[in-house]
């Protein structure tokens, strides 16, 4: 496979509707480009040449035009199930090996996706920076000095390098966001329950959510319709909605972006100029920008560590952090067991403050169509997270965590770069079931950018969308 192929998923649905390619062929080459070294941290585990070719046989028996992801690789976070493969959570000692996929795995390959490995992760999908993992910090595609983004650090920068095509992430507080950022990808957060959870070890349960990394708005878009369903067996799972009052974001739409006071770049000196040019370009594709007080949502996002929502996270991993707590790694451990602190009654109080919130923030919908964000307002060296590991983490959500809380749908966009070549990303969100308004005005954006795709240096191909 030439080291320039496209993984663009109509790219390879082209060469295989027309014979050039086939699902063997790319597996391959695939593997000669994934290689037998995990440079960068990315994978926890690889699945064997034979274990990829019977996907692949399977496939190959078929008409490539029968099944909307034939042939197409991608990467699954090691806290999804895949049968037959363990999965860790980013903890050895956590492991287990499931006999069937997770339900959104299941609906993937059922559309003719490959699976290729699982990926790195902050152990127990609890952290932003993807740092906190024993099987090594994940290396951003751009320059291994940074950090990928997490919790779904390895399926950011699998997509990124071109290794698979598109991958599967979980998204809590900006899990499924900050690393497309860091990436150069698109990153779709997907209304809560649209995915099934069902096969997903939980972080927060109440909030969880299954997320997409695509090198494309398209592609996002081609791999939710496959893998969105309503799933009996998840409790959270929900029938999707076409709700009448959201917008169709049609040639002129209100975008809000947060007063100047409310916006925080911490001390980086390029992406406040970065912000106001995708701002510009917002306007450029018919959007009309309208100032709005953030603060509402900045005092949800504080509910996420700071109240009971931490209780959760110790009791999904609860029997496993009282026998074995030296498995986990510290600076999980630490944030987790800080949950044995909070009462019934925190909770409650919690909770009351938070429906209060979504009460309050309904009449921010009346002045805007969309909102728009940094997805992270700067990115950090891992020698400083490693020195900083709460605080760096903090303010890598200050736009983000306060998605799930709120019952919102995301998307995070390329938006630039900086001088030193490292990405730069907006956010763009709505209400629940604002999906796939969202990826069309992701499509929009990219289309009006020269962008290229993840770190490949291939152009985005705006004649092919």
């Amino acid at each position: 496979m030439n080291s320039t192929l496209n993984l663009e998923i109509s790219s390879l649905r082209h060469q295989y509707l027309s014979g050039a390619l086939t699902p063997s062929k790319l597996i391959d080459s695939l593997e000669k480009r994934i290689g037998n070294q995990n440079s960068g941290n990315i994978w926890i585990y690889k699945l064997s040449h034979e274990q990829l070719l019977a996907y692949c046989s399977q496939l190959e028996s078929k008409d490539p035009a029968s099944l909307p992801l034939y042939g197409i690789p991608f990467a699954v976070k090691d806290n999804i199930d895949l049968a037959g493969v363990p999965t860790t959570a980013g903890c050895p000692d956590y492991a287990y090996t499931p006999k069937s996929s997770a339900t959104v795995v299941q609906k993937l390959i059922d559309a003719g996706a490959i699976p290729i490995g699982k990926t790195n992760l902050d152990q127990f999908a609890t952290g932003l920076v993807g740092t906190r993992s024993p099987y090594g910090a994940c290396q951003n595609s751009f320059n291994p000095e940074y950090i990928s983004g997490g919790s779904s650090s390895g399926s950011a920068v699998s997509v990124a390098k071109g290794l698979v095509s598109f991958s599967l992430g979980t998204d809590t507080a900006g899990s499924g966001r900050v690393p497309a950022a860091f990436n150069n990808l698109v990153g779709h957060k997907p209304t809560c329950g649209l995915l099934s959870t069902s096969g997903v070890v939980p972080a927060c349960r109440t909030l969880d959510c299954v997320s997409i990394f695509a090198l494309t708005a398209s592609d996002a878009e081609t791999v939710l319709k496959s893998a969105q369903g309503f799933d009996a067996t998840d409790a959270y799972s929900r029938h999707h909605s076409s709700s009448s009052f959201l917008p169709k974001l049609g040639e002129r739409f209100k975008f809000g972006v947060p007063r100047q006071d409310q916006l925080a770049f911490f001390n980086n000196q390029e992406t406040p100029g970065l912000f106001e040019q995708a701002v510009k370009e917002l306007q450029a594709i018919g959007g009309t920008a309208v100032e709005i007080d953030f603060s509402l949502f900045l005092e949800t996002a504080k509910l996420l560590y700071e109240g009971p929502w931490v209780a959760e996270r110790y009791t999904a991993i609860r029997d496993f952090f009282e026998t074995k707590p030296d498995s986990i790694f510290p600076v999980t451990k630490k944030i987790i067991g800080g949950a044995t602190k909070i009462s019934a009654a925190d909770t409650f109080s919690a909770l009351y403050q938070l429906q209060a919130l979504k009460r309050k923030t309904e009449s921010v919908w009346d002045a805007i169509d969309v909102l728009v964000t940094p997805t992270a307002g700067t990115i950090y060296k891992i020698s400083e997270v490693n020195a900083e590991p709460v605080s760096c983490n903090s303010n890598l959500g200050y736009y983000t965590n306060f998605m799930n809380l709120l019952d919102m749908s995301a998307t995070a966009v390329p938006a630039g770069f900086q001088s030193n070549g490292l990405p730069f990303g907006i956010t763009i969100s709505m209400p629940a079931f604002g999906d796939s308004a969202l990826l069309y005005l992701a499509e929009k954006i990219q289309s009006n950018t020269a962008g290229t795709l993840g770190a490949t240096n291939l152009p985005f191909n705006k004649e092919s969308k």
